[in-house]
């Protein structure tokens, strides 16, 4: 079979991607594509973030060679000209004629541009490909005051990218009356302008651009209503077109405000030919979003490859963090009538805006609109998928259940679908974490981790699976008490505050006076910790090294091969060349892998264990101490360059992010923690998906917390505002105590900010208004492990004894580990057990 696919946009990858995967038979196809770009086929969806630092190699979905070691022919900047049906054969732009028995016209779309007088000149940009992008960047180095043509989801996609490029004065205009009118209502969109304009945007809709002003170049707007407005630079973005010129050229059939029709098939007025993606016109709808061309990808080749599927429409919900703001919408969002009705939550003050519209009886729910806060998104969306009963109560839905016994995420989790995808890891189900307990017998999270699976990859899903342990077991009617183990009858809370009380320093007084039995793998780390969290004393002294997890035990991560880490701290990332010479002198010395991490330190890999008491000795007499990267511990504290260098900067974000790391090095809590200090909302240091984060803002700084850049991402919430440096830091004292003490053991700040009753507000009045008067406590408590810090390493450098931990053969402590080989890759070395 020969199949031509015209487009090499996102859904003409992914036909070809779905299509080589699902074929039984490789050797019976033969596939060629054309694209009209330069590129293979790129992320146009996160095309913003090209201008945050991203390339075009970042934003590929394959590279070239993808499709060559795939034997699919692609050729590049060659775009097809045209059809011929009768003879079945496609002719491009530099002179080919490809013969198919197959076409996909994945051919996409193209920007909407208005007929307006001016569009032509110098510094009018349409927002749609890399190119553009790159043209956009080059020319907004000589621009002050930015527009944008288009309120919908493009246009303020655009007005970020315009930010991005440093150009804050920026002004978006719409035609509707109201920003995003295809998604969002008139109380939603008033919201969402409102935000936007805090950010420093401006908004004006119900405006018509009559003029571009200007000579050669643009420098100005002017409006229907006989307003004008100063411009240097112009994003159009204001709607697409589907391509379908070829289509219409070879005779097929296109809908009257254009559109290839097609199908449930996807097929075309001719059977030989499909339309997939924003080019197709299904039951008289174009989608505009990549998931529906998806799907339609995931039709065209499955019939290809003898299966029988269809497209009967798809769910246009979506959510988005456009500048900063959440924006969903899902269902119908805007259904109205006498059957229907309509709960409604309007914080004007925050900035949030939530709507639900449900049937009159109250029992099912139809679509809804979230504006500011949209982490209740994929519950709502799942509740009306499923069609899951709703509470006797739904305003609950949106504004959380008030007096329940079991927290809002719980809950949801336990109405969640037998198929819902928990562990995506191992991919196991909501079913089969549920049937381990009922039918097996799982009543720990460790016996389902070893039924299951669930679990064992990343750990992210361990909450999850917890929540629905506990509520499966509380279904069959058993008592449930939230203890650490078998070991102790406490739940970790209960354990740290009598740790705390009987001034208890080591695991086995902990066994001997709150426990039982031996102990095992999950209390032995997790007292460790809470002793660590409460005393900072030297975690290897007082008999403690052997319950300490197996990283905790040897200061470093253990990695594939039996070597160990080295990962010393660099706060804020600054670092002067002499330091980065002795971290190159001892890797060389030491024949060590060298990595520069995310979190703006260097990774030194493949250590001995022998070695590392004489590595950490060197590169402590360098200044260099622990990076704590082998603990649940603060990692690190990124940051940008902010006011010391950036022309945006507000404040000296290095300088605060050192302050911010070396008072937090050290200390213990039930899981790591990350941070990052940013000197601008262009959010250079990532702050907003940190632990906790601080942004500078003109007053101060803004204080973000329970982020979790991780295997479940979550945006920080806005603890508190415009804050000075001694206020900032007394905040942080109090969140990082109150979280060391609360939370579950392995819990992530953002897992335990979920199950929260009352979430942020709650943490708030706690961490900023005192309302437990726990204030003075958490931060005597802060201090006191400020005070006890000491470098784990320099420790054991200075300790004969505890040097004797560290070596592979207690009767020969200079020989090393014979089983510990290496083999060169791309000029380093790996275990070879690893390669």
């Amino acid at each position: 079979m020969k199949i031509v696919i015209i487009g090499n946009g996102m859904v003409g990858y992914k036909f070809c991607e779905k299509l080589v995967s699902k074929c039984p038979d490789r050797d019976l196809l033969s596939i060629v594509v054309f694209g009209e770009e330069i590129r293979p086929a790129y992320d146009r969806v996160h095309l913003s973030e090209f201008f945050s630092g991203k390339g075009a190699a970042d934003l590929a979905l394959a590279p070239a060679s993808w499709y060559s070691d795939n034997n699919i022919q692609l050729h590049l900047s060659d775009p097809v000209t045209s059809i011929d049906r009768s003879n079945k054969t496609v002719h491009s732009h530099k002179g080919l004629t490809v013969a198919y028995d197959v076409l996909i016209l994945a051919t996409g779309s193209s920007a909407f541009v208005p007929p307006i007088p001016g569009v032509e000149k110098e510094g009018v940009f349409i927002y749609r490909t890399i190119e553009d992008l790159e043209m956009m960047q080059d020319y907004a180095k000589r621009a002050k005051k930015g527009a944008v043509i288009g309120g919908g989801l493009l246009g303020l996609e655009a007005a970020k990218a315009m930010i991005d490029l440093g150009i804050p004065d920026t002004v978006v205009i719409e035609f509707a009356p109201r920003l995003m009118p295809r998604q969002v209502d008139d109380a939603g969109s008033r919201i969402l302008k409102s935000k936007l304009e805090a950010l420093g945007l401006r908004v004006q809709t119900n405006k018509n651009t009559a003029a571009i002003l200007g000579d050669e170049y643009i420098t100005g707007m002017q409006f229907t209503d006989e307003t004008h407005l100063p411009v240097d630079m112009l994003i159009i973005s204001a709607g697409i077109k589907p391509r379908d010129e070829l289509a219409r050229a070879a005779g097929l059939e296109v809908g009257a405000r254009g559109g290839i029709v097609v199908n449930d098939h996807m097929q075309t007025s001719d059977p030989n030919i499909f339309a997939i993606g924003e080019c197709a016109l299904h039951n008289g709808m174009i989608y505009g979003l990549v998931a529906p061309g998806y799907e339609m990808a995931e039709v065209v080749a499955a019939q290809l490859c003898g299966s029988v599927k269809s497209f009967h429409g798809f769910d246009m919900s979506t959510k988005l963090k456009l500048i900063g703001v959440d924006v969903a919408s899902f269902g119908d969002p805007f259904i109205a009538g006498s059957e229907f009705r309509s709960v409604v939550f309007e914080d004007s003050c925050k900035g949030i805006y939530k709507r639900i519209n449900i049937t009159a009886d109250g029992k099912q729910l139809l679509g809804g609109i979230l504006i500011g806060d949209a982490a209740d998104y994929n519950m709502l969306l799942q509740t009306v998928k499923n069609k899951l009963a709703l509470p006797p109560n739904p305003e609950d839905l949106i504004l959380g259940a008030r007096g329940s016994s079991e927290g809002h995420e719980n809950a949801g989790v336990s109405s969640l679908p037998d198929e819902a995808l928990i562990c995506s890891c191992e991919s196991i189900t909501k079913g089969q974490v549920c049937n381990a307990v009922t039918a097996s017998g799982c009543e720990t999270v460790d016996a389902i981790k070893k039924c299951t699976k669930a679990g064992t990859g990343c750990g992210g899903c361990i909450p999850m699976i917890k929540d629905l342990m506990v509520h499966t077991m509380k279904s069959q009617g058993k008592y449930i008490r939230n203890v650490l183990c078998e070991h102790f009858d406490l739940s970790r809370q209960e354990l740290y505050d009598l740790i705390k009380v009987k001034e208890l320093k080591s695991y086995d007084l902990v066994l001997n006076e709150l426990g039982h039995g031996d102990g095992c793998e999950i209390c032995k780390p997790a007292v460790s910790s809470i002793m660590a969290s409460i005393w900072n004393e030297m975690i290897l002294k007082k008999g403690n090294d052997t319950a300490q997890d197996s990283n905790d035990r040897y200061l470093a991560n253990i990695q594939k091969g039996g070597t160990y880490s080295v990962v010393p701290r660099i706060p804020g990332g600054e670092i002067t060349p002499d330091k980065l010479i002795v971290i190159g002198s001892v890797a060389k010395k030491y024949n060590l892998y060298t990595k520069i991490t995310g979190g703006q330190r260097i990774d030194l890999f493949g250590a001995h264990l022998n070695d590392l008491p004489n590595i950490w000795k060197e590169l402590i007499e360098a200044g260099f101490e622990s990076g704590h990267a082998y603990g649940k511990a603060l990692r690190t504290v990124k940051s940008c360059v902010g006011s010391t260098w950036c022309r945006f900067g507000l404040h000296d974000s290095v300088s605060f992010a050192i302050k911010i790391e070396e008072r937090y090095r050290g200390v213990r809590a039930p899981h790591k923690f990350k941070s990052g200090v940013s000197g601008c909302i262009r959010e250079c240091a990532e702050a907003q998906a940190k632990d906790f984060g601080i942004m500078a803002t003109e007053k101060g700084w803004n204080l973000y917390v329970c982020g979790n850049g991780g295997s479940k991402p979550q945006h920080a919430q806005l603890l508190a505002t415009d804050l000075d440096d001694e206020t900032c830091i007394r905040y942080i004292d109090r969140f990082l105590m109150f979280y060391i003490k609360t939370a579950d053991p392995l819990t992530r700040t953002a897992a335990w900010l979920n199950k929260m009753e009352g979430g942020i507000d709650y943490l708030r009045n706690v961490v900023v208004n005192d309302s437990l008067g726990l204030a003075a406590e958490l931060e005597a408590a802060m201090q006191l492990l400020v005070d006890n810090y000491s470098c784990e390493w320099k420790e054991v450098v200075e300790n004969p004894e505890l040097q004797k931990r560290f070596s592979h053969f207690v009767n020969a402590p200079e020989e090393k580990d014979p089983s510990v080989k290496f083999e060169p890759l791309r000029e380093q070395k790996i275990a070879a057990n690893w390669k």
